[in-house]
């Protein structure tokens, strides 16, 4: 019997290690074939609880620095919601209602300062539990809700106040002396600012719900009708004052957000 040559060896050894490879069993598939990818770093629950804490306690040192800040600089802020009240004098009708009145203009002006870094903490929660396709779609969120907040408390100093306040100036003017208590005073404009930027995140809900493919943009289309009575419903309950212009300025600006919303959706192919 002859010995087996070099190259036969060689052959056979081949031949074994293809058959092993046909035999062993695949990688098994991961997120990342498909460009969904999560950071998958295990967390006990009471890490979770911790990190939780955490981030709620940078967020209310936050907002606990902007308070205060704010309330230093409070009398700058006070006049400058004051403008829009042309020819109206203030008073303060009970001892210490300046003082209440200035610690919520600082308050609703810490808050919004402080808004990015809570927004922060919430993105830092949540984003290692996001896919890659989520966390695409998350800065836009963010940005889109930041830009569309700022614009209705905007919206709402340049356009809606000053309506409001025209309207009951010139309905009593020759009747009854302009003379506002200062603390019903802001707490028609800082009610009537921050219903209204929250007014403004339409767009923000209908490309979540587009994006998680709950609602499309034909069905949003369709119901086109439902959301005009809804927009004068929503008029009417958040602006504080009774007088049809506010109520039609910020129907209109709902309803231009929506179909606004759903030219979103569109474009985001849902």
């Amino acid at each position: 019997m002859t010995a087996p040559s070099e190259l036969e060896t060689t052959q056979s050894t081949d031949i074994t290690s293809d058959t092993a490879k046909d035999l062993a069993p695949a990688d098994p598939p991961t997120l990342a074939d498909d460009g969904d990818i999560l950071d998958d770093v295990e967390m006990s629950l009471f890490d979770h609880l911790e990190e939780l804490r955490q981030r709620i306690f940078y967020s209310l040192i936050a907002i606990v620095v902007c308070i205060i800040g704010c309330f230093v600089y409070v009398k700058p802020l006070v006049q400058f919601l004051e403008v829009p009240a042309v020819g109206v004098k203030f008073l303060q009708l009970a001892p210490g209602e300046y003082f209440f009145v200035s610690m919520k203009v600082a308050g609703y002006s810490g808050l919004v300062l402080a808004a990015p870094m809570i927004l922060y903490q919430i993105v830092a929660f949540v984003l290692p539990g996001l896919t890659r396709r989520e966390k695409r779609f998350l800065a836009p969120v963010i940005f889109g809700s930041s830009i569309l907040f700022l614009a209705g408390l905007a919206f709402a100093y340049a356009l809606l106040i000053p309506a409001a306040l025209n309207f009951f100036i010139s309905y009593g003017a020759e009747v009854v002396e302009q003379a506002w208590s200062i603390d019903r005073y802001f707490e028609f404009v800082l009610l009537l600012m921050f219903s209204t930027g929250l007014a403004f995140q339409i767009p923000v809900v209908q490309a979540l719900l587009g994006f998680l493919g709950i609602v499309s943009s034909q069905t949003m289309l369709s119901g086109w009708k439902y959301v005009l009575l809804g927009s004068a419903i929503l008029g009417a309950v958040i602006t504080p004052s009774t007088d049809p212009l506010t109520q039609s300025l910020l129907g209109g600006a709902v309803l231009g957000l929506y179909f606004g919303g759903i030219g979103l959706v569109k474009l985001l192919g849902k």
